[in-house]
């Protein structure tokens, strides 16, 4: 919960395609929207670190109905071909799509002992931004007008 109670979280986040962290966003032939990315806990503080695979799946309003989250474990021990065979999987098992602009509300969900999810990073000092970021990674950070559809990495 904030400290500064004049921040609210938005309704929705916008993010357009791009041919980066946002490559794989749009919406399946019924409506719903989809976020297909990889995720990771980086290796800090004697941590090995995690590696991802994130299929995100949100109504046509953009509330998360579903996430599908494989593990890979630490980078350096990685089996890239199989998270590279579980991510062209998981785009596959969405039938017919178009790659599009999805507006999706702020989540989070743990799994594997990991938040997951747009998390809101609030502010510390007074005067500063909400911003909300991608996590685990923070890979993608949103900031007003939150309907831009743009992020910072």
């Amino acid at each position: 919960m904030p400290d500064h109670p004049e921040l609210q979280l938005p309704a929705l986040i916008a993010i357009d395609h791009d041919d980066y962290h946002a490559e794989h966003v749009g919406r399946l032939a019924d409506g719903r929207q989809f976020f297909l990315t990889t995720p990771f806990a980086g290796a800090l503080q004697g941590a090995a670190g995690n590696e991802f695979v994130a299929l995100y799946l949100f109504d046509a309003a953009g509330a998360l109905l579903e996430a599908r989250i494989d593990e890979f474990g630490p980078r350096a021990g990685m089996d890239r071909e199989a998270r590279n065979r579980v991510y062209e999987q998981r785009l596959a098992e969405l039938g017919e799509i178009e790659f599009d602009r999805i507006e999706i509300a702020p989540f989070a969900l743990t799994r594997f002992g990991v938040e997951f999810g747009l998390i809101p990073n609030w502010p510390e000092d007074e005067g500063e931004p909400l911003s909300i970021s991608l996590q685990p990674g923070d890979y993608m950070a949103f900031f007003e007008p939150w309907d831009s559809g743009d992020y910072d990495t």
